[in-house]
């Protein structure tokens, strides 16, 4: 059964709002919420980025059943991985077991603030590699000695340790790194619905067979509902335009004026194109559906713009659902 969930997007609104849309969530029956780990946003028009782990930690709290999950962290640079090891297992606790730590190998745009430039791609991913075994490592409760190529721990415990472990989740780009991360990480992260990126991780896994079942697969889809579709374009195009630069232009960018400049190109009509707009909640199931054709077990929605969020959970969160769930159902 696909589960669908809702997407915290730090920079779009403030934190105060984003718990409120957390609780929201869950009353409209999300089954998961995903939150952003950014230092800035990606365009001066967003307005926001607030630090993902207080508004988790606060979310939290204020939900009792709805799952949580970093979407994605990266704990290479601004974040060393003893301190995301520390701050996931806390995480856990606070949420009773319903969290799950979403890694990946990072954006310049978050990442360069601390002064350690950008490295390559290649390099990031070994990074990415090493710290998720570190962390795995932190998490055994033991104290750690570490000596990587990338990183060093001395003498380190983490103190406060969940009674259920941390499940790791790594966004990968490609079927090479999901093959790569299929035995590191327990679960799948893309923003494309690639179905080779699914059967690679699969692959993969298979090659291991002490690695346990229920390995997922979330991928995620921005959508701009609103009951004039015109007004939902142009929310879409003045906060999401950023996307037709893809990844790998969109990783190497410093600033939201990167972003900015990066698709000036891209047309309202070239975003509703590519994002479903508007109040026909029809459209939004059919732009979802490639997600579980092509083997996505979670898929979280990204509702453009903090202007839009209330009117959202009043009048489509609960009937949308309603639909993709009779969607997927029929397959």
């Amino acid at each position: 059964m696909t589960r669908f969930g809702y997407t915290m997007m730090t920079e779009q609104s403030g934190p105060k709002e984003l718990v409120r849309y957390a609780v929201e969530a869950e009353r409209a029956g999300f089954d998961f919420a995903v939150s952003s780990d950014h230092f800035s946003p990606w365009l001066t028009a967003q307005g926001h980025a607030a630090y993902a782990w207080s508004v988790l930690g606060a979310a939290a709290h204020a939900t009792e059943r709805i799952e949580l999950m970093t979407y994605v962290t990266c704990p290479t640079m601004r974040y060393h991985p003893a301190v995301v090891a520390q701050k996931a297992a806390t995480m856990q606790i606070l949420a009773d077991g319903r969290f799950t730590l979403g890694l990946g190998s990072g954006e310049s745009l978050n990442e360069h603030v601390v002064g350690r430039g950008w490295p390559s791609v290649r390099t990031r991913q070994d990074m990415l590699d090493e710290a998720v075994r570190l962390i795995r490592r932190l998490h055994s409760g033991e104290l750690v000695d570490w000596h990587g190529k990338h990183f060093q721990v001395d003498s380190a415990r983490i103190w406060d340790l969940p009674d259920q472990p941390v499940p790791i989740a790594v966004a990968v780009s490609g079927p090479e790194a999901a093959t790569r991360f299929s035995t590191s990480a327990d679960h799948l992260i893309a923003v494309e619905p690639e179905s080779d990126l699914v059967e690679a991780w699969h692959h993969g896994r298979r090659q291991c067979t002490e690695l346990p079942g229920g390995t997922r697969s979330i991928g995620q889809i921005p959508i701009s509902w609103d009951p004039d579709r015109e007004r939902a374009i142009e929310r879409a195009h003045e906060q999401f335009r950023w996307f037709g630069g893809g990844w790998p232009v969109n990783a190497d960018l410093r600033t939201p004026a990167g972003f900015s400049a990066a698709p000036q190109f891209v047309r309202p009509e070239d975003v509703a194109e590519n994002i479903a707009c508007g109040p026909d909640l029809d459209a939004i199931v059919e732009s979802v559906r490639p997600f579980w054709k092509a083997g996505f077990t979670d898929i979280a929605l990204v509702q453009i713009g903090d202007e839009g969020q209330e009117l959202f959970f009043k009048e489509a969160a609960e009937p949308l659902l309603d639909k993709l769930r009779t969607a997927y159902a029929r397959n």
